[in-house]
């Protein structure tokens, strides 16, 4: 078998999707025949030999049922996450790179998404009471790269939303929530990513109690990720994926209309901005 540390590439990603078109074609397989017999489809096991894709735990289990690996496959997927992420993100990170829709709700803070830099690194100053500069340095960045899927070209239809909760809990000071906010204005003015408001008038509904994002594919079947304090759960199970999609329908519902909610993003915003000017006059 080939050792992955001595092929020519040096993406990870590279090398263990080489090493399934190898092991593959000793097997005497067509993509097609591999797919089946793995339950992926072969666009999915062609993405995954060109180093584009990452299979699943589960599913790189399978290929080494399947090709007789005797577990290398599951043992050397550890080393596609290159560690960006926190471990429990690391799934759901992936995901957002194939996602063709990405649905997001969140409680309390903006999600990674449409964060800025400055919101970015209050958060991770705030969660790291012994923060070291430079690895909050790492973190921030990562988080920025994520959201270059809003301005790819072939990037994910988004919709996004927020409590008023999100809006109104400052955080890094008034000048970093009101850049925030009109960061968030400015993605939903222009289409690319459309945002809802629930008002704190709207009461009670499904999905005040947890953040969650939902993911549609082209070719995989759609998936959510909820997350708490350190640590967070990628879902596929078509049963849960379900009820969380409901709950999402029943979040919109209590929504304001997305005209309506960019008014209301706008004035908070402004609202940070007066208070900045009364803080340093």
């Amino acid at each position: 078998m080939t050792d992955p540390s001595r092929s020519n590439s040096s993406d990870p990603r590279v090398m263990y999707g080489e090493e399934l078109r190898v092991r593959r074609e000793a097997a005497g397989l067509t993509q097609l025949a591999l797919g089946e017999a793995v339950i992926l489809s072969p666009s999915m096991i062609a993405h995954i030999e060109a180093g584009r894709r990452k299979p699943r735990r589960d599913d790189a289990k399978r290929l080494d049922r399947t090709l007789g690996t005797d577990g290398f496959f599951t043992r050397f997927l550890p080393t596609l996450e290159g560690r960006r992420y926190a471990e429990h993100f690391t799934e759901a990170a992936d995901a957002e790179t194939r996602a063709i829709a990405i649905y997001e709700y969140a409680v309390s803070l903006v999600p990674g998404l449409l964060q800025i830099g400055g919101y970015a690194r209050a958060l991770f100053e705030a969660q790291h009471a012994n923060y070291v500069r430079e690895e909050v340095d790492k973190l921030v960045v990562n988080r920025l790269v994520r959201a270059r899927i809003l301005s790819a070209s072939n990037g994910p239809a988004v919709w996004v939303i927020l409590s008023e909760t999100v809006l109104r809990l400052v955080v890094g000071g008034p000048a970093v929530m009101a850049e925030q906010l009109r960061h968030i204005f400015e993605l939903g003015r222009s289409g690319r990513v459309l945002v809802q408001v629930v008002p704190h008038s709207a009461g009670a509904h499904a999905t005040m109690m947890s953040m969650m994002s939902l993911m549609c594919f082209e070719d995989e079947p759609d998936a959510a990720y909820v997350e708490g304090l350190y640590t967070g759960a990628f879902i596929d199970d078509p049963a849960r994926v379900r009820a969380y999609r409901d709950a999402y329908d029943l979040a919109k519902a209590a929504g304001l209309s997305p005209e309506a909610s960019l008014g209301v993003i706008e004035s908070v915003a402004k609202e940070y901005d007066r208070h900045d000017l009364s803080v340093h006059p």
